[in-house]
């Protein structure tokens, strides 16, 4: 059904539970169930005093571990109130009755719940043991592995068949036992599922897209907004699809195209719609919010404001611009003191955001250039445990009443040694070391490790004493392990302020059209709609695989590269960097300058030949960054990087932090290229820029990480390490070792095993 869509706004907020609130679920007598960290399922009643709100109306408790997966029963002569199913981390499927708050266990999984869905009667349950249980009447009637890898989500289609989405990145489709479908397309977890009315199957990844899948096993759409890990996808009879991401939003979608962005003061793991279409959210704030587009439901204007203070307040506790906390920037009052040398650049709070001026010591003043966004991997958060930066860290419940324990773990370690200094550091029991193991592959995707079950002592370096075992005569060479090298594939920059960019160059523009002696280079309407409209290409994300670019699209960005006045060139190369990022953009590009004059790498010596100009160095050096991202242009990099990086070698110096992070991401692709191609003349000359960069002292903290990474990926693939070593790589390791950043430190110990095993 085709619907006026209507901005939703904040109803009410459910306050009750102690930690994350992890699931929803939406009973079918108006009432809302919830479960959580804290381990514990609420419900939540209608107000009767207030039609905006909801009241607390029980608490069930019963699990041993955090809740996560909730289904509703209809009322029926067994349970006359309904009942809820829930499922948790301690293994346990309860099924609740909600007059008298007591529960019936079912025990069968080995590991957590992740997944409930009733099939008439009967409960289906999915857990990271890999399996399904099918439950009836309390008892298991059919038990199956469904993948093999965790089951992370289950769902009853509504012509009777199950579909199970899991760590293997595949979805299945079930009749009874038999797999009649395997959905392939995502390039992650599969987290959450969903039916899309008429359609077919709504499938949230950790690759952090929606798809929409025909029953058939073909992907009818592709649903691209969120920034990180998308944990949970509803829909809603009136078309609407609405999912909730670790990027801290819930966005609601309508054609495929993300219409809401609603912000939260953390992760949302979970995202419902309720029958009227209003839409319950889960937030690790400990918080449930319904959201509304009817008026009268919306709720007064000190809540909103209260709600909104919230949000600054947490995006102010965690946004960094260039490496510092968004708090410690200077406010605009620091423009009143005069730059010192032209082209200075300053970065100021305004509001919630980091805004870059530059002075112009002809014009003594500070000119704006546009709000700061942080690198690719600033978006990347990762769990912090006594200081240090893991890619995991899992709690573990013992059981028995002990309290619950803190797992942390990187994928580049071997589980079992991280298996092993864990039980010995909690004093446990060393034969709890295969549950454990299992458990960390499980629960970090990794489901092609060979398991190995010898023992090595982490701490002596023995093996264990196994009663009748025969003795090792040789053991093999443990080869070292690194938490950041070697890096893997490339970064880019992939944010860009689109509106300020057209403005600036119709203001350009405009310059132009008053210069009689540059009037020839203006442009027209014509050719400003046209760019109008590549940047509505670009902005549509979630239509890249198939919207197209026409040849005079290409043909203009070229025009403007080669024939606009270099002070103005910035606005043109940030456009021209966002369509290298786009499939048909960069193919365009590549057959434009097939059998032509190499435009691009005359744009490029045309704005780094000209230093009066900051802007030109920021927006032309992540434009080529850009081309790592599209393997086309491999040979086109490989051909002029010694141009390149010769273009760019005063950034090494540079006092401008943003200019620092850039150089540091080409470098550091750069370096991940050339040990592709086993290119060892490139290698040399990347690695010495680079440490050339690490010796600034001045250095951001971002670009430094990058630089030092690429620093140990060159010394790893073995054929430039010679060099390092001559380079007295062994200082600059030291130094980073040092660092109170702990991924500087991190990286610093890496190169520190690198120079030990030489």
């Amino acid at each position: 059904m085709d619907i006026d869509f209507k901005d939703y706004q904040l109803r009410c907020e459910l306050r009750g539970h102690e930690d994350d609130v992890r699931g929803i679920c939406v009973c079918g007598d108006g009432n809302i169930a919830t479960s959580s960290r804290d381990r514990t399922v609420r419900l939540w009643t209608p107000s009767a005093s207030d039609k905006r709100k909801y009241e607390a109306a029980k608490v069930l408790l019963g699990h041993k571990s955090f809740v996560g997966p909730l289904a509703w029963i209809s009322p029926s002569g067994e349970l006359p109130e309904g009942g809820i199913v829930s499922g948790g981390m301690d293994t346990l499927v309860m099924v609740w009755d909600l007059r008298t708050g007591e529960a019936r266990t079912l025990k069968g999984h080995q590991m957590q719940v992740t997944g409930i869905t009733l099939d008439g009667d009967d409960i289906v349950s999915a857990s990271v043991d890999c399996t399904l249980i099918r439950w009836r009447n309390g008892q298991p009637t059919e038990h199956w592995e469904a993948h093999k890898a965790p089951v992370q989500a289950v769902i009853r289609f509504p012509s009777g068949e199950l579909v199970t989405g899991s760590s293997d990145k595949t979805l299945k489709l079930w009749r009874g036992k038999t797999c009649t479908q395997t959905f392939v397309g995502h390039t992650d977890t599969v987290r959450g599922l969903a039916v899309m009315p008429d359609l077919g199957i709504l499938s949230a990844s950790h690759d952090g897209s929606i798809r929409l899948w025909a029953v058939s096993g073909e992907c009818l759409m592709e649903m691209v907004d969120h920034t990180s890990i998308v944990y949970s996808v509803d829909s809603h009879a009136s078309g609407l699809i609405v999912s909730g991401s670790e990027d801290g939003f819930a966005k609601i979608w309508k054609d495929g195209v993300c219409v809401q962005s609603i912000e939260h003061p953390g992760c949302v793991w979970d995202a419902k719609f309720l029958e009227d279409g209003e839409i319950v959210t889960a937030c690790s704030d400990g918080a449930i919010r319904i959201w509304t587009n009817q008026q009268d439901r919306m709720a007064d204007s000190a809540e909103l404001e209260l709600f909104d203070s919230g949000l600054s307040s947490y995006k102010r506790s965690r946004k960094r611009v260039g490496g510092l906390k968004l708090e410690e920037l200077p406010g605009l009052e620091a423009l009143q003191v005069p730059g010192t040398t032209d082209g200075q650049t300053k970065v100021i709070r305004e509001g919630d955001n980091g805004v870059a001026y530059a002075w112009i010591s002809s014009e003594l003043k500070w000119d704006k250039i546009g709000e700061v966004v942080d690198g690719p991997e600033d978006s990347m958060k990762h769990p912090v445990l006594d200081g240090v930066q893991y890619d995991y860290v899992f709690d573990v419940d013992i059981g028995d009443g002990e309290p619950i324990r803190k797992l942390p773990y990187n994928r580049s370690d071997n589980p079992y040694d991280t298996a092993d200094k864990w039980l010995l550091k909690e004093n446990l029991p060393l034969s709890y070391r295969q549950q454990i193991v299992e458990f960390i592959l499980a629960n970090s995707g990794q489901s092609d490790f060979n398991l190995d079950s010898s023992f090595r002592d982490p701490y002596t370096g023995s093996s264990a004493y196994v009663p009748g075992a025969p003795s090792q005569l040789a053991a093999k060479q443990a080869r070292p392990t690194f938490r950041h090298i070697p890096k893997k594939g490339m970064l880019v920059f992939d944010v860009a302020q689109f509106d300020g960019i057209l403005k600036k160059i119709n203001e350009f523009n405009n310059a132009l059209l008053s210069n009689q002696e540059k009037k020839n280079l203006s442009l027209t309407d014509i050719e400003i709609a046209r760019l109008g409209a590549i940047v509505k290409i670009l902005k549509d994300t979630s239509h890249y695989h198939s919207s197209k670019f026409a040849d005079a699209d290409i043909d203009l960005m070229l025009k403007l590269l080669e024939s606009w006045p270099c002070e103005m060139m910035f606005p043109v190369i940030d456009i021209f960097r966002m369509v290298i990022l786009h499939p048909d953009g960069a193919a365009g590009l590549l057959r434009h300058l097939e059998g032509k004059e190499d435009v691009l790498m005359e744009s490029i010596k045309r704005v780094t030949g000209n230093p009066s100009v900051p802007a030109n160095f920021l927006t032309s050096i992540r434009a080529v960054t850009n081309l790592f991202r599209n393997s086309a242009y491999y040979n086109w990099l490989q051909k002029h990087r010694s141009e390149i990086l010769d273009a760019f070698s005063s950034c090494s110096s540079s006092p401008n932090k943003n200019l620092q992070l850039s150089y540091s991401t080409l470098l550091l692709n750069y370096a991940v290229l050339l040990i592709e191609k086993k290119d060892e003349e490139g290698q040399s000359q990347v690695l010495s820029a680079t440490l050339e960069l690490a010796e600034n002292e001045s250095l951001e903290v971002d670009a430094r990480f990058r630089a030092l990474v690429a620093i140990g990926s060159l010394m790893l693939d073995g054929l430039v390490k010679r060099i390092a070593l001559d380079f007295d790589v062994e200082n600059i390791a030291k130094a980073a070792r040092t660092s109170k950043e702990a991924k500087i430190a991190e990286v610093g110990a890496d190169i520190e095993l690198l120079i030990k095993h030489s």
